[in-house]
């Protein structure tokens, strides 16, 4: 038996019962990308398969905006 438990994870959404996720919605995607812009893992912030896909697609949407302007 291990002496170190690992803290549980769970996807934040499913929990709080978020269904819209919007790109625009800063405050909400900082939380899934490190200082360098790069995007956490799901095994890092714990999100259900669908809404790690979700993330990813709304922060590279978001790149995208930013480099269109």
């Amino acid at each position: 038996m291990s002496r170190y438990f690992k803290k549980q994870k769970f996807c934040k959404f499913t929990k709080e019962g978020i269904s819209e996720i919007d790109y625009k919605d800063l405050n909400l995607i900082k939380e899934f990308i490190t200082e360098t812009g790069k995007i956490l893992p799901r095994k890092d912030t714990g999100l259900s398969a669908k809404h790690q896909r979700r993330i990813t697609k709304l922060i590279k949407q978001g790149r995208n905006m930013l480099t269109m302007k």
